[in-house]
């Protein structure tokens, strides 16, 4: 097989890490950077969980209200609400 260079930048802090922790692990950065590549194109997928929070703004129970509170709008029923509060567990 063929070796072909693939250039990647990433911030200097985090590459000075990965290095030093590859090392500490016995491999190069080119070892694990392989590694996952084989690994994504085998499964097909990335092989961690990768994720974002949801925004409570399209939540359910928010969805509903803004319904109401849309239908109270166009009959002319405007309404006072009070803010909700959301705070990250």
């Amino acid at each position: 097989m063929a070796q072909a260079m693939l250039n990647v930048y990433m911030d200097e802090d985090l590459i000075e890490n990965m290095e030093q922790t590859c090392h500490d692990m016995g491999f190069s950065l080119s070892t694990v950077f392989t590694a996952f590549a084989d690994r994504v194109t085998k499964e097909k997928r990335i092989p961690f969980d990768v994720s974002i929070k949801p925004d409570p703004f399209y939540s359910d129970a928010n969805m509903a209200r803004l319904k109401i509170a849309v239908a109270d709008a166009k009959a002319g029923r405007l309404t006072k609400h009070d803010l909700i509060e959301v705070y990250d567990e």
